[in-house]
């Protein structure tokens, strides 16, 4: 979350274009930034990795906190610059690329993870640490408020989609605070919003890339009931058991989502 002219740091000394292909926004609101970081409330000892640091507005306040931070950077210049910074453990890399679960072995602890995540390809990197995420402490994002509304949204109203029951059944959603496009610069199209996202302590025992298969068939037309979609590929499945196809997708809970998931295992 980087900040042009800000707080002091190795980063902000040199103006740095914002690069549409990597889709920066570069947060400069001390306000929104000291509520960010007082919501992540980062500690001295714990393994901190900041996604997209930019120019070090919000890697600043997070190393002032927690002594230590990685930092996963994309733009090359941008990582060059950070790694004049001691203090600092640079991954110039694509976020998509990372071992998550690796740098969790390598820094001998789980990750508290953090970032303002580009807006173009938010959810493939949702997905990408989902696949980590049992060695993950916490995560604490800035998106599109859109979609931070999708990923927390209850059953039975518009948002409550593919996304919420994917995200939901592995992690506890809250969204902790509105950020609106004058906090950037320069300012995006959309709001923005901080999203909390807790692992669960309890996970259900049950395939992902099946339960993955049935969510998105099961929102494959929303507007009709999921006889005419999901009903029919539990039929091809030979399910036998009990479940409601006379309702749309989005009025099913995310546990009978997880608990149907669970049947065609056993």
């Amino acid at each position: 979350m980087g900040r042009p002219g800000g707080r002091p740091g190795h980063a902000n000394r040199v103006k740095h274009v914002a690069r549409k292909r990597f889709g920066q926004h570069f947060l400069t609101d001390d306000t929104i930034l000291d509520a960010i970081v007082d919501a992540i409330d980062p500690k001295t000892g714990e393994a901190l990795v900041e996604i997209g640091p930019g120019l070090g507005a919000m890697t600043d306040p997070l190393v002032a906190r927690s002594g230590r931070l990685t930092v996963i950077e994309l733009d090359r210049d941008l990582a060059a610059r950070l790694r004049l910074r001691p203090e600092l453990d640079v991954v110039e890399s694509d976020v998509l690329q990372v071992d998550f679960r690796a740098l969790s072995t390598r820094l001998g602890k789980p990750l508290r993870v953090v970032g303002n995540l580009p807006y173009n390809i938010s959810t493939p990197i949702l997905f990408h640490l989902l696949q980590a995420v049992d060695v993950v402490e916490d995560q604490h994002f800035m998106l599109q408020k859109e979609v931070v509304e999708r990923m927390a949204a209850a059953p039975g109203g518009k948002d409550f989609g593919r996304l919420s029951v994917m995200l939901q059944w592995r992690y506890d959603i809250e969204s902790v605070l509105d950020v609106p496009p004058e906090a950037f610069d320069p300012p995006p199209r959309v709001d923005s919003a901080v999203v909390r996202m807790l692992p669960l302590r309890e996970v259900p025992r049950v395939d992902p890339t099946l339960l993955g298969e049935l969510v998105t068939v099961a929102f494959s037309q929303r507007r009709k009931v999921l006889r005419n979609t999901l009903g029919r590929w539990l039929e091809l499945r030979g399910f036998a058991g009990e479940f409601d196809v006379r309702r749309r997708a989005e009025e099913v809970p995310v546990a009978e989502y997880v608990r149907l998931a669970e049947m065609l295992s056993a």
